[in-house]
């Protein structure tokens, strides 16, 4: 029986709701014999739980790395390029821009009818794997569910324009007093006095 990296996760967060949430059968809380029993067979579950992921993770780099020596040989190894990517797909690769090229590049070759509607099949599905994945990104970006709806990319998100404090208004400068005249030139700058002649002198 094979499970899927999705089906794993969800295994794996049951195993651990069960493991929380199986009833103590002892009065004072200390595990019973069918409790440790119960606990030891969900721990050996999700060990084999874990080491199927493990396994899962090696099998996929292992089918990738065969998935790109074959396409680094195309167009000569197209026939066991396709089976790779075949094989890869069903393991959850998702297609990237390298294998849509290269099955492009293919589909544009002359080749039977059988094998050009095989190949043309498979670039339409690796299409819709690869929008898919896209989608489900762009959902994941802040603003980019209702944009997604729409076919269209998210508009970026607009930061708000900080607050433009008013300006004081201008103290009105200080008026002159007008209790007291205004003092004219003449008592401002009086004029000169003109100096006194010397006395005559007398002679005797």
């Amino acid at each position: 029986m094979a499970f899927s990296a999705d089906e794993l996760r969800v295994l794996r967060r049951a195993l651990a709701h069960a493991l929380q949430t199986t009833p103590h059968p002892a009065p004072l809380g200390a595990p019973g014999p069918e409790r440790s029993q119960d606990i030891q067979e969900y721990l050996r579950l999700a060990e084999a739980v874990d080491e199927a992921v493990r396994e899962g993770g090696r099998l996929r780099a292992f089918l990738l790395a065969d998935l790109a020596r074959y396409r680094d040989a195309l167009p000569g190894s197209a026939t066991g390029y396709l089976a790779q990517l075949a094989e890869a797909l069903s393991a959850g690769h998702v297609p990237g821009p390298d294998d849509l090229a290269a099955l492009r590049s293919l589909t544009a070759r002359p080749a039977g009818p059988a094998e050009r509607e095989r190949r043309g099949a498979l670039l339409r599905h690796c299409e819709h794997l690869a929008e898919q994945s896209v989608r489900t990104r762009l959902r994941a970006l802040p603003g980019g569910r209702s944009a997604a709806r729409d076919g269209r990319e998210p508009e970026p998100e607009r930061k708000p324009e900080p607050e433009r404090k008013p300006r004081p208004a201008p103290t009105p400068s200080k008026a002159p007093r007008r209790d007291r005249p205004i003092p004219t030139p003449g008592e401002v700058f009086p004029p000169r006095r003109r100096p006194a002649p010397p006395p005559e002198s007398r002679t005797a």
